[in-house]
């Protein structure tokens, strides 16, 4: 990296790491400018050289919560020898992370700036490259997707490339798929479900697989 990038990263790390902090300590809504850039030992004049408002600096601190997931990615993927397999392993640590903090990935995933994900996320991982270490070309391809409806979309074409899906239901498989997950978070948001992690987890999974069963999927477990 050049100096003015590491100088970057080094800024925006500092605010990036007060405001983790805040949302440990007292939780995402409780996040204010002015409390992060005291923290950071910057003023906030300083902070909104590197983010456009809160909401920006919030999005940009909730992609960190992503390397947990990320990480566990290779975890979860061992033993998945289908594309099939390899997208339901996908599912369960993704909902196993995002269903342990589920206003964070509302946050990335369905709030202000989840449809710019694919320019601010490239530009996080241009500032910590770290976080993608160790994952192969597919991964890395989905994990840099514009929304989540393209991320789920690259992982669903490698079912239809093995035979697994028809092409021609393809985005109604995707768009189903994404309401069902962004209902169970919703609920689990909104304390309307009393699920543990694990169970929310796997009624989201059983209701995927039953969508593509719908679709003519038989004899696959998740």
């Amino acid at each position: 990296m050049d100096k003015k990038t590491i100088q970057k990263r080094r800024m925006m790390s500092y605010f990036i790491e007060a405001t983790r902090q805040i949302i440990e300590k007292n939780g995402i809504e409780t996040v204010n400018i002015r409390e992060v850039a005291d923290l950071a030992g910057y003023n906030s004049a300083t902070l909104y050289n590197y983010f456009n408002d809160i909401d920006d600096l919030i999005f940009f601190t909730s992609l960190g919560y992503l390397k947990d997931y990320i990480q566990d990615l290779n975890h979860y993927l061992k033993g998945s020898k289908t594309a099939l397999e390899r997208y339901f392993s996908i599912w369960r640590c993704f909902c196993h992370h995002s269903f342990a903090h589920p206003r964070i990935f509302h946050a990335i995933f369905f709030e202000k700036y989840s449809n710019t994900l694919n320019h601010d996320i490239k530009e996080y991982y241009t500032i910590f490259p770290e976080e993608l270490e160790n994952q192969d070309e597919d991964l890395r391809r989905m994990l840099v997707g514009n929304n989540i409806i393209e991320r789920n979309l690259t992982i669903l074409q490698a079912c239809v490339k093995e035979g697994s899906l028809k092409e021609e239901n393809l985005p109604a498989v995707n768009e189903m798929a994404i309401l069902v997950y962004q209902g169970m978070l919703s609920r689990i948001l909104s304390k309307q479900a009393d699920y543990s992690i694990e169970e929310a987890t796997d009624k989201t999974l059983v209701y995927m697989m039953q969508i593509l069963k719908a679709y003519g999927l038989t004899g696959v477990d998740c």
